[in-house]
């Protein structure tokens, strides 16, 4: 495994690590007011800031990094592997509430744009990979549902039937991430199509415009009390006899769950990576906390137990990043299939350690780690529905403990 950086990725780093300093940071309480004093604060691709980083971003040819290899590059992604993407990944993490966004590579657009770009028809991709692409629409993957246990995909139950030359939609979701921007103008839905097929085969997916008759946002939900709507915050939302065009399918009837699972895969480099830069900030802000804090008549940094934190965090992120390297290495030279016991690790791993590393920074910050004055109470708000979304620890970790058990019994074998 080589993880050294080619020329190609040393000069996006440095380009993109100029940026953040020059421009991302300084922003970020700007773009913070600006979004607060939106009339829809649910709007946030309207803040002004965030159109003028974006021209700054596509000048230095900063957008659409995420969309990887050939096929990425045809679309007008960059076309990186999933390594070269990594590093760039983990910077944008240091603001993850503003930098994905202004490089275009923020979820859930991403998932959505490479399910169009693998699956999608000519005519589809022309109707909405390209505005997405180009940062003028934005989109939801509307899959997880209040009824059922959605950590097992195959439990999806809002129904998508043939009738004709249109497809009918009914069912309800809710953490639909994005869904509440006003901005957000198609929505990937997943639903069955066929329940007595093979559990596997049963589950499409369709594309349906925002401004569908019976499309139904119900309320906004809430994260420990943060409404997420700098992203575009998370909707419960309705199919009330929704019809779509029958070519408004994504692939064939039946191949919806295995479209998710390639879906999921690169979402979850992109993932880790950011939340490692997240980490990375927060060692940083507990650092400049502890250093500056008096207790006990000495600097808080003096205290064995925050030296103890401060090591721990460091060995728990170099931990990290490795495996998570190693995993894209895999992606880019396997294959996603080939990753996956490293894909499935990394998704286990990183909520967990990131976590930990945001709950030390917040003691080591005592009262003003809860508040609104430092981003940790929210990044730590973020980091727990990870531990949630592309699926539970439990589920991964079952898993996981399954190949390893299979592998283990034909080594013995």
């Amino acid at each position: 495994m080589d993880f050294a950086h080619d020329a190609r990725t040393i000069e996006l780093q440095q380009n993109l690590l100029d940026f953040m300093d020059s421009h991302i940071h300084p922003a970020e309480p700007v773009f913070a007011e600006q979004v607060a004093a939106l009339e829809n604060r649910w709007a946030w691709s309207s803040a002004p800031v965030l159109a003028e980083l974006r021209a700054e971003a596509r000048s230095r040819g900063l957008w659409n990094l995420f969309l990887p290899g050939e096929e990425g590059a045809k679309h007008g992604g960059a076309g990186l592997s999933n390594l070269q993407y990594a590093t760039l990944a983990e910077i944008t993490g240091r603001a993850i509430q503003l930098a994905p966004a202004v490089l275009n590579c923020a979820a859930p657009d991403t998932g959505n744009s490479e399910v169009l770009a693998m699956f999608g028809t000519p005519a589809q991709q022309e109707q909405w990979l390209a505005p997405l692409l180009d940062g003028r629409i934005r989109s939801a993957f509307a899959m997880t549902e209040p009824a059922v246990a959605s950590s097992d995909a195959t439990n999806i139950a809002t129904s998508i039937v043939r009738d004709g030359d249109e497809y009918v939609i009914n069912g309800r979701k809710w953490w639909i991430t994005g869904a509440m921007n006003p901005e957000c103008e198609i929505f990937i839905v997943m639903g069955k199509t066929d329940p007595t097929a093979d559990r596997h085969h049963q589950q499409s997916m369709i594309l349906v415009p925002r401004d569908t008759p019976g499309v139904e946002i119900l309320r906004g939900m809430e994260v420990f009390g943060y409404d997420d709507h700098d992203h575009g915050g998370h909707a419960e939302m309705v199919f009330n006899d929704v019809r779509v065009p029958a070519a408004n399918l994504i692939g064939a009837e039946g191949q919806g769950f295995a479209i998710a699972q390639a879906r999921l895969g690169p979402g979850r480099i992109h993932h880790c990576m950011r939340s490692i830069g997240l980490a990375e900030r927060a060692i940083e802000l507990m650092c400049a906390r502890v250093e500056d804090r008096i207790a006990f008549g000495r600097p808080l940094a003096d205290q064995g137990v925050i030296r103890d934190w401060i090591a721990e965090s460091r060995v728990r992120i170099e931990q990290l990043r490795l495996l998570v390297l190693k995993t894209a290495w895999l992606m880019d030279t396997v294959g996603n299939k080939g990753a996956h016991t490293e894909i499935q690790a990394i998704k286990i791993a990183t909520p967990a350690t990131v976590q930990w590393i945001l709950d030390k920074a917040i003691q080591a910050h005592g009262a003003g780690g809860l508040s609104q004055d430092f981003p940790l109470a929210a990044a730590y708000a973020g980091i727990r529905t990870l531990r949630f979304a592309d699926g539970p620890d439990e589920v991964h970790k079952n898993a996981l403990a399954r190949t390893e058990l299979r592998r283990q019994a034909a080594a013995r074998g």
